[in-house]
């Protein structure tokens, strides 16, 4: 078996429970067996377990290599096993009797076998640098023995080798590099082995901090170690031999950095600000204060103590607070906490670790400040058992008098803002006090006016409390109380009318100078010795007057109710009354005078114009009668016509219908058109009656079967004005010349359509264009042409398509025509004069050209017309073939050639 040799001696008290395993002696034989190869595993650690702290291994030998085996911790809720065997703590606990001990359980997840081994944990004791000193012996730790075969079986050792954690001080003074233990493997007396370590902090960053002889396998740290900065290393040690291959499985080496007190504790707040109600009892909660130490909480160093250094200021008790040394809470401890006294405390507090040892353990301070929050403990009071004010009559939302009051709770809140009430003195609630929110006074202020003839002086009770009622247990009363003297001054008042307005009724048609009534005013100012003069401030129609003295009203004018002044019957009329007080004041009224009806207006015929036609079938005039008088004075009504003029009965002969309506009619079988004026007799039903005689404009005119009337003049007949007719005539010439242009501009549009027709290529455009037919005869001048002026023709109909040469009437063809040369469709430029040279010889060897009158085409006539060649207009050879009615849609210069050729013979 490989050992590992050389531990300081400093380490054998923390590395005695390393090497429990037992194995069996080297040589001998035994058979495999599933399991835990241990019946107990035991592990040595410090005196608190922190969570996921890794504890131990715990091995199962498998045999077959095939079981799947699952591992469980008969204390699931403490500790937890991996996969691989490892063992972790699940949660942070000190480390005691009742969890020294645990099983561990192995199931096969197939047959459902089941294993359990046991472990035991054990404290280590305490290190310090003295400790560390005395011991510098260095410990070995041997690489266990692997498992191999012999004769067929594999051997095995007794017990797996369980590791404990080197725990190594922070900040040691050294000298560096410090041994700290031999790993050693019992191969090295056959073979040369070569020793490594692996792991963050030596070839891992922070790398360099341990590191290991090659040769003696001696393990060694470099520098101090900080705790706060990494407090565990796990390294795996290798063997292998000079050529780089492993001899020994790697081992797992823990390295514990131990903490030392090199920390002070240190405040989460330099200042620390909390609240108290004043008047709060002992054991009243206040505030936490909080530090950290950045050594191990769960040791003596990182363990913290509060408490109290000194509290300002020290009134009522110098021992106000006090603080729980664990927690950092502040309660308080004794009564008497009063704002109105002590408004803050400051409070000194100290931390210290080592559990607050004062000679090893190193504190800091903070400082808590301790507000005191008032409550309302003290009620508004007055300044003052009375308070005085005045105020004129007659006036409103005007301050009276100012309550003030003293609070001694703090301002501008509820406990301190006052609510002022009024408990007596104001039975009509003419008065209110508002509460002014800056200066917390009492606004007395009158809400309803106070007339100094019925009160001159008021004596208001008035209470003042808070807004939030007091603390309890407080002894004051809740409210203070005072009186208001409130005197009322007396200033001169509005004159006024009663009653306002005044009604009098009255018969229409008074003269003038008729005393009607009397107006006056009355003054309020039943303790000034005042004078009121009266004047007129509204008299739409004129018709009074008042006298300034003593207010009779008397008319100057004839009242008439049928005056556009009066409606419903009523005339207003104002009137201003003025005292000679100072300052002078005034007051309206208002005269309401409802003017009786007398029958001073004649009927009138109503409508004044109306028509009927020449006979007195079938259409009748209706009338009626208009009066501005009302009933009695006005309807029913009498109807009549005079006796002269004489044709006025003889024409016209009038029916009363009713007693408002009746109907006039022609008397006559025939009266011939115009316009009549047929005087008309009204009498009403007054007392006396009152009659006259109104005119009556009636059109006669020519009527149709509806009785309508047809003539023109009817639009005279009917009321219609200059202006109107005018305008209709307008409208109506209007009208015309619209259609007018619409018509214009249907022939232009039906023009530009016949012309878009016809707008084909100039060159293909027949009209007004001179179409050259030689028909001199042939020789050297018929073939005199300038070249440069034909132009390129865009195609050439086939032969099939194209008609057959035209020719005169008297001519006959006597051989074969002979055949022309025909161009491409898409010429080149160059060609065209190769292609009139071969078409003026074949017109040279053609027996049926010129000297015969006809034309010899060698100019392009357009593509694509249906009218193919034009050479000869009256060819008999051509023309019966040809369909002409299409030159009808060209216009009237083309319809006498489609007569000319598309009549056949005739």
């Amino acid at each position: 078996m490989c050992r590992i040799a050389g531990a300081p001696r400093t380490l054998l008290p923390l590395l005695a429970a390393l090497l429990q395993a037992s194995v069996e002696a080297s040589g001998e034989i035994a058979l495999c067996k599933t399991g835990f190869p241990e019946d107990v595993y035991s592990a040595v650690l410090s005196k608190d377990v922190h969570e996921g702290q890794p504890l131990l291994s715990v091995k199962f030998s498998n045999c077959n290599g095939k079981r799947k085996v699952q591992y469980e911790s008969s204390e699931p809720a403490d500790f937890k096993v991996d996969e691989d065997g490892m063992v972790y703590a699940v949660r942070s606990f000190p480390l005691s009797s009742e969890h020294s001990k645990f099983l561990i359980y192995a199931q096969d997840k197939e047959t459902q076998e089941k294993w359990q081994v046991a472990v035991k944990l054990s404290l280590k004791p305490t290190l310090t640098e003295e400790s560390v000193k005395e011991s510098p012996e260095i410990e070995e730790i041997v690489f266990p023995r692997q498992l191999t075969k012999h004769n067929g079986y594999l051997q095995r050792q007794k017990r797996d080798w369980v590791i404990p954690p080197i725990n190594l001080p922070e900040n040691s003074r050294g000298p560096f590099p410090q041994e700290l233990v031999r790993i050693r493997s019992d191969r090295d007396k056959n073979l040369s082995l070569r020793y490594s370590v692996t792991g963050p902090g030596a070839d891992q960053p922070p790398t360099g901090i341990f590191i290991i002889n090659p040769i003696s396998g001696q393990l060694s740290v470099t520098k101090p170690l900080d705790r706060e900065l990494i407090a565990r290393f796990h390294l795996r040690a290798h063997a292998v031999d000079i050529n780089g291959n492993q001899v020994e499985n790697p081992i797992d080496i823990v390295i514990n950095v131990i903490d030392m007190n090199d920390n002070r504790p240190e405040f989460l707040h330099q200042v620390w600000n909390g609240t108290v109600p004043e008047g709060s009892k002992p054991g009243t909660y206040v505030m936490t204060v909080t530090a950290i130490d950045a050594d191990d909480p769960n040791a003596l160093n990182g363990m913290l103590r509060y408490r109290i250094l000194s509290q300002a200021p020290s009134t009522p008790s110098p021992n106000m607070f006090t603080i729980n040394n664990e927690t950092g809470d502040i309660i308080t401890v004794a009564a008497g906490l009063d704002r109105e006294k002590v408004q803050q405390y400051t409070l000194i507090i100290q931390a210290t670790d080592m559990e607050g040892n004062p000679t090893y353990g190193l504190s800091n301070t903070a400082t808590a400040i301790i507000t005191v929050t008032d409550v309302n403990d003290n009620p508004p009071e007055f300044t003052a058992m009375t308070f005085y004010g005045e105020v004129p009559e007659n006036r409103v939302d005007v301050i009276v008098a100012n309550l003030t009051v003293t609070d001694k709770d703090q301002p501008h809140t509820q406990a301190w803002n006052a609510v002022y009430r009024i408990s007596g003195g104001d039975p009509a609630g003419r008065f209110a006090i508002q509460t002014d929110p800056n200066s917390n006074d009492g606004l007395v202020t009158v809400v309803k006016p106070i007339d100094f003839e019925t009160n001159r002086m008021f004596v208001l009770t008035v209470a003042a409390e808070n807004q939030v009622p007091l603390a309890k247990g407080i002894q004051h009363p809740p409210q203070s109380t005072a009186t208001v003297s409130v005197t009322v001054i007396d200033v001169n008042e509005n004159p006024y009318f009663a009653p306002n307005p005044k009604i009098i009724r009255q018969e229409e048609g008074l003269h003038s100078g008729t005393m009607l009534t009397t107006f006056t005013a009355q003054d309020p100012d039943r303790y000034m010795q005042q004078n009121i003069r009266y004047t007129k401030l509204s008299d739409p129609a004129n018709w009074l007057k008042i006298d300034p003295v003593n207010g009779q009203i008397t008319t100057i004018a004839v009242l008439d109710r049928e005056s556009p002044n009066v409606k419903n019957n009523i005339y207003n009329a104002t009137f201003l009354a003025s005292d000679n007080g100072i300052p002078p004041m005034s007051g309206t009224g208002t005269l309401q005078i409802y003017l009786l009806d007398i029958n001073d207006n004649a009927p009138q015929v109503l409508p004044q114009e109306a028509e009927t036609c020449e006979t007195p079938d079938p259409n009748s005039i209706n009338i009626t009668a208009l009066d501005y008088d009302i009933d009695p004075n006005a309807g029913p009504f009498a109807f009549d016509l005079p006796l002269s003029p004489g044709t006025i009965k003889r024409n016209w002969t009038i029916t009363r219908l009713n007693g408002d309506f009746a109907q006039l009619n022609l008397k006559i079988k025939f009266l011939e058109a115009g316009i009549y004026e047929v005087p008309i007799i009204i009498t009403d039903s007054g007392n006396p009656p009152k009659s006259n005689i109104s005119i009556l404009r009636v059109k006669v005119c020519q009527c149709d079967s509806n009785g309508d009337c047809t003539d023109v003049d009817r639009i005279v007949g009917a009321g219609l004005g200059t202006g109107a007719i005018i305008a209709i005539l307008l409208c109506i010439i209007i009208l015309l010349i619209l259609v007018l242009m619409f018509v214009v501009w249907m022939k232009r549009r039906d023009k530009e359509r016949q012309a878009k027709q016809l707008l084909i290529d100039p060159e293909d455009d027949v009209r007004d264009n001179i179409l050259k037919y030689d028909e001199e005869g042939g020789g050297e001048e018929d073939q005199d042409y300038d070249l440069s002026q034909l132009q390129q023709p865009d195609t050439v109909e086939p032969d099939a398509i194209k008609p057959v040469g035209i020719r005169r009437l008297d001519e006959r063809p006597i051989h074969a025509e002979p055949q022309y040369p025909v161009r491409s469709a898409a010429p080149h430029p160059g060609d065209i004069g190769d292609f009139i040279n071969e078409g003026l010889k074949a017109a040279d060897n053609d027996p049926t050209a010129p000297p015969y009158d006809s034309l010899l085409v060698f100019d392009y006539e357009g593509s694509g017309s249906t009218a193919g060649s034009l050479s000869s207009l009256n060819s008999s050879s051509s023309g019966g073939e040809q369909d002409y009615d299409y030159l009808n849609d060209w216009g009237p210069r083309f319809k006498k050639l489609a007569d000319m050729y598309g009549g056949g013979d005739d």
